[in-house]
């Protein structure tokens, strides 16, 4: 096993050289979701969201249209809010509750969080424009690493969102570890709102990752595009094929990148202070994949019983008229 020398002035580089020796070194070999999320992947993820096969996101801001008034309101009960919301992306369905907040208070601190920031600009710009009393105060931060979040103004409590089913591409065991890092972050009185994405029929889940217009697999190339810019690794991204599959078992979607024949990846060595990294070679069989996302699905009361073990009263959830989706808020205890 060959261990890449890493660049001593580059944080966010050692962060991505780190993943890539620890998951592409491994058997069976895989990569972090948080990869994906460049801003050439930001911007294919926003797609995905717009496509007909994809119900997650559309279902999602069908709840917030028919509720938010009513879960700003649970949340806030007899105090200002502002809001923090951790991968944020372009806010799209944010803008439903921002509005609700306003039509409440007037005004609203609102603190988008993610690791890319021309998304943040981007929304920033747009929300500022179109729901005047919403002050946007991004941040772009790996909150999967670090959770750093502000103390609440004066009188006020922080509502943080994490929605979309983010919690949803953690191992069980890591989504526990995040949510008790929100909570050990919050006051009592402050709230967390989260969306998650239930277990439905086979065929509807295998559709939403396996789109016809191919967007789902151009996100998960992207991944190894990425490592050619930012690493000046070799991959030749057409020789991995994309695959989603359900996995009954662990109840979740799985993003895999399968090797199409047998063949070495390189990823060059750095230069660093003390002289120069050797290469590293990857060794690829044909079939072997790399494993690059999961999203767990899950069933009613889950979420509620995670939020209870970490430090939370859950307050209420409000689901679709299909059962498809899940929004459920609890309170820091």
């Amino acid at each position: 096993m060959t261990t890449l020398s890493l660049p001593l002035n580059s944080v966010a580089a050692q962060h991505v050289f780190a993943a890539v020796n620890e998951g592409l070194l491994s058997s069976p070999k895989a990569l972090p979701a948080w990869l994906f999320y460049d801003e050439t992947g930001s911007r294919l993820f926003d797609r995905i969201t717009e496509l007909p096969e994809y119900y997650p996101t559309r279902t999602e801001r069908a709840i917030f249209a028919a509720n938010a008034a009513e879960i700003i309101a649970l949340a806030a009960d007899s105090h200002a809010l502002q809001i923090i919301e951790l991968g944020a992306g372009s806010c799209d369905k944010t803008r439903i509750l921002l509005q609700a907040a306003v039509e409440r208070q007037d005004t609203v601190l609102y603190e988008p969080v993610d690791v890319s920031p021309a998304p943040l600009e981007e929304a920033r710009e747009r929300i500022e424009r179109e729901i005047p009393g919403v002050l946007v105060s991004p941040r772009v931060q790996d909150y999967t690493r670090s959770l750093a979040l502000d103390p609440p103004l004066s009188g006020e409590r922080r509502l943080v969102l994490y929605i979309g089913s983010s919690i949803g591409n953690f191992e069980p065991a890591e989504a526990h570890a995040l949510l008790a890092e929100i909570r050990s972050t919050l006051d009592p009185g402050d709230t967390l709102l989260v969306g998650v994405d239930l277990v439905k029929e086979e065929a509807l889940l295998h559709a939403a990752y396996n789109d016809e217009a191919g967007v789902t697999e151009a996100f998960n190339r992207n991944l190894l595009h990425r490592l050619n810019r930012e690493l000046g690794a070799n991959f030749k991204p057409d020789l991995f094929a994309h695959r989603a599959i359900w996995n009954p078992q662990h109840s979740r979607i799985e993003m895999h990148l399968e090797s199409l024949l047998r063949q070495i990846v390189t990823i060059p060595g750095c230069h660093t202070e003390s002289g120069t990294g050797r290469d590293m070679q990857i060794e690829f069989a044909r079939g072997e994949t790399i494993h690059t996302e999961n999203s767990y699905k899950y069933r009613p009361g889950q979420t509620e019983s995670m939020l209870e073990s970490v430090g939370f009263t859950p307050l209420k959830t409000w689901t679709d008229k299909r059962g498809w989706f899940a929004v459920s808020l609890a309170r820091a205890a």
